[in-house]
């Protein structure tokens, strides 16, 4: 006799027809809502609904701990040709484990399976999903409504990426992470000290090996639970968003891990990653590719994307690996890939599938921004869809980064001959939205802190670091910073531990804190320092050409005349003095910034508080300035009047 807990039901659906004809069309963009395990009433019952894509299994049951994981004892059943199956269990609540048992129609194949559109799973390595709603009163209505102002593109933006489990440890109960809630206030007060207008967190969707640190995803539609629950992510999101802080999300639709309970080889069949190899292996990261030209792989990853905008509030997604999406012969030697049925190295479903994203979001969430670690040439990243674009809202700069950096790890007396690699970026600057990164990739592996990477005694370290900082800063578009930047952390960055906090009873580290906090108050204060960051107007050179002294000068603009910044950067130790720059004003010129001030921690050569301009004409422009510029450092100059 079957009992009332061994019960399955099939009168009780939440599919409808239209549902299953747009899942099969690729064009569900919700599917979230009725796939995976629901919460219902029907009539004098309660339970769960659950729904699952397994068009290539014989047979699909749940098993959990309301079973003792019995195989067969709650058997779904396919859903017509939709390759869905469904049922209700009656009795089951919140809280219920769960798994999918599915035997496949080849090889024998069987497998216990989590919910591909699980809203949360038990914490690593344990692999069930776990019955959840996502109800949760929100009370971010005043960012909501301010939030397209914030994100604009004439906005101040600067981004504080954090990798949650390694921000903030508390060594003294094990070194155990903080939870989600925990997290909140800590976080909330840190970035508004030091003015950061937006955190990015590296992926927080469930992956199985911590080390991969969130790269490596499972559950495209549940926060980790290594932190709490669902809602306790929603209470730090809401919590931040209550503070004046947006949330940009890190979300991974290139790859995804081979862990058997995962989404690969689902049901017996290669069905969320492409079949072949050479199309479906990713040999970097030995992971799984998705089939982007399947229509109900792009149904999932669509409705994971919306999902995050819509229960999250996530006022961003940073779109990971995007390079290794648009080319069909990424990391693959001759012979390793297909080319696509022009002849050619692009993944043109790939690329089909990543404007569709791209269209989808801004239609529905015109007020975020979707950004693409995109590290290639590949045109108009970060232009519409309808001029031919991938229609990403912005780009990372990795260019920059790479120049950038290998110029400020050489020694002042060689970086003469390197010059090209600081100025070569303005060829190409206003060819995308481009965000300024700093991020984790630079701090690992062997990379080193940015700290360590400077060349010269600890003090020429902590200036280098400075005139770094201020260079991205007064360079046109948004930035990003790494936790641990802002302390000067001096380890490269490891996800076991906490940052280097006590680092910060230390006066370099104090200085470099709060030489951030000034820099990020003067591109929220200065319009020249983010309303033109995407356009040509905002940047003019003085002087590009000083390769003999290391030496840069330019303007940032504003969209109103008269708001201009003069900006000069000496990337040597030694002090010039008498140093002439062309200005397009007379008057006094407030010397408003200077990373060689004794509160930086630098040895306060300076300009006295500002410099009249004189009629002297010179690079071109019809006065001048005569300046000291400090060693090892950028300074920042605004006209008085």
């Amino acid at each position: 006799m079957t009992t009332q807990a061994e019960r399955v039901r099939y009168d009780v659906t939440l599919l409808t027809d239209d549902d299953l004809y747009l899942f099969n069309e690729g064009s569900w963009l919700r599917a979230y809502e009725k796939l995976g395990a629901h919460l219902v009433q029907s009539g004098d019952e309660r339970g769960v609904y659950f729904a699952v894509w397994a068009p290539n299994a014989r047979s699909v049951s749940v098993i959990g701990d309301f079973n003792g994981w019995t195989p067969d004892r709650h058997p779904l059943q396919p859903r017509g040709s939709s390759g869905i199956w469904e049922g209700f269990v009656p009795g089951l609540d919140v809280g219920t484990l769960y798994k999918y048992h599915i035997r496949s129609h080849y090889h024998g194949y069987q497998v216990q399976k989590a919910d591909p559109y699980g809203f949360f799973h038990e914490t690593p390595p344990r692999t069930a999903s776990i019955v959840w709603d996502l109800d949760y009163q929100w009370g971010d209505q005043e960012w909501m409504a301010a939030r397209r102002a914030r994100n604009a593109f004439d906005a101040p933006i600067s981004i504080y990426e954090v990798h949650l489990g390694s921000w903030m440890r508390v060594p003294e109960e094990g070194n155990r992470w903080l939870t989600y809630r925990e997290l909140a206030p800590r976080l909330a007060e840190h970035v508004t000290r030091l003015g950061f207008t937006h955190v990015e967190f590296l992926p927080v969707m469930e992956h199985p090996f911590y080390g991969s640190w969130g790269y490596q995803i499972t559950g495209y539609f549940a926060p980790t639970s290594r932190y709490g629950t669902p809602q306790d992510f929603m209470y730090l999101i809401d919590y931040l968003h209550q503070h004046g802080i947006g949330v940009i999300l890190d979300w991974v639709p290139s790859h995804f891990p081979n862990d058997e309970h995962g989404l690969i080889y689902f049901d017996g069949t290669h069905l969320y990653e492409h079949a072949d190899p050479r199309k479906g292996f990713h040999p970097d990261w030995r992971s799984a590719i998705f089939n982007y030209g399947r229509n109900e792989v792009r149904t999932f990853l669509l409705s994971s994307a919306l999902f995050w905008l819509d229960r999250y509030h996530a006022d961003g997604l940073r779109v990971d690996a995007v390079a290794s999406m648009l080319y069909l012969d990424y990391s693959r030697g001759p012979g390793e890939w297909i080319p696509n049925e022009y002849g050619g190295r692009e993944n043109l479903e790939a690329i089909a599938f990543l404007r569709r994203l791209n269209e989808e979001v801004y239609r529905h969430y015109p007020d975020v921004h979707t950004i693409a670690e995109e590290s290639t040439a590949w045109p108009m990243v970060s232009r519409p869809t309808y001029v031919g674009g991938l229609g990403f809202g912005m780009k990372w700069d990795m260019g920059w980064m790479h120049d950038t950096l290998f110029y400020m790890s050489r020694d002042p007396i060689y970086r003469k001959y390197h010059h090209g690699q600081l100025t070569f970026r303005m060829i190409y600057a206003f060819n995308e939205n481009f965000v300024l990164p700093l991020s984790h990739d630079e701090v690992v592996h062997g990379k080193g802190s940015l700290l360590a990477k400077m060349p010269g005694d600890d003090w020429q370290k902590f200036a280098n670091l400075r005139v770094l900082y201020g260079y991205q800063y007064t360079q046109p578009g948004k930035k990003l910073l790494f936790m641990g930047a802002e302390i000067g952390q001096w380890r490269e960055w490891n996800h076991e531990s906490s940052l280097d906090w006590h680092l910060l009873a230390y006066e370099p580290h104090q200085g470099i804190e709060r030489w951030l906090e000034d820099l990020n108050r003067l591109v929220r204060e200065e319009p020249a320092l983010h309303e033109l960051d995407f356009h040509p107007d905002g940047f003019q050179w003085i002087d590009c050409n000083d390769a003999e002294n290391s030496v840069l000068s330019y303007l940032r603009l504003a969209k109103t005349p008269g708001q201009e910044l003069l900006v000069c950067c000496n990337f040597t130790p030694v002090p010039r003095q008498n140093y002439r720059v062309g200005a397009p004003r007379e008057g006094f010129w407030r010397e408003i910034l200077n990373s060689d001030a004794g509160e930086y921690g630098g040895s306060g050569w300076g300009n006295l508080g500002g410099v009249e301009a004189v009629p002297i004409p010179w690079h071109g422009r019809p006065y001048s300035l005569n300046l000291t510029l400090p060693p090892l450092a950028i300074i920042v100059l605004k006209p008085a009047g």
